[in-house]
């Protein structure tokens, strides 16, 4: 796989996660903190570009779907560091160095 696919790639992956995290931490501020309507409408907008983002991958769905579990884990944890002062420990960050790996496999490994 050519190396500015594998950057596409990646960076569609982070926008999808950004978009699923993002979109989510704004309803749950709705919901959950009883802040503005207005944020959970910015949010599910924001949760149906998630659903749109994982279709302009190249690889198939279950691969895309599959590969985007290990990125959401990371993602989730860098969330949490930044917007919930949740500073990763040493197992945070060698299971989500697993998930990477994980997602590296599934994604680019050359296939015959």
């Amino acid at each position: 796989m050519a190396f500015e696919r594998i950057v596409a790639s990646i960076a569609l992956f982070v926008l999808a996660g950004l978009c699923e995290i993002g979109g989510g931490y704004l309803v749950w501020l709705w919901l959950r903190e009883g802040r503005s309507v207005l944020l959970g409408v910015v949010g599910a907008a924001i949760l149906i570009a998630y659903g749109v983002v994982p279709t302009l991958q190249a690889a198939p769905f279950s691969r895309v779907y599959a590969a985007y579990g290990g990125v959401f884990i990371v993602l989730s944890l860098l969330w949490g560091w930044a917007f919930g002062r949740q500073v990763p420990d040493r197992f945070d960050l060698l299971g989500g160095l697993v998930c990477l790996v994980g997602v590296a496999l599934i994604m680019y490994a050359p296939r015959a």
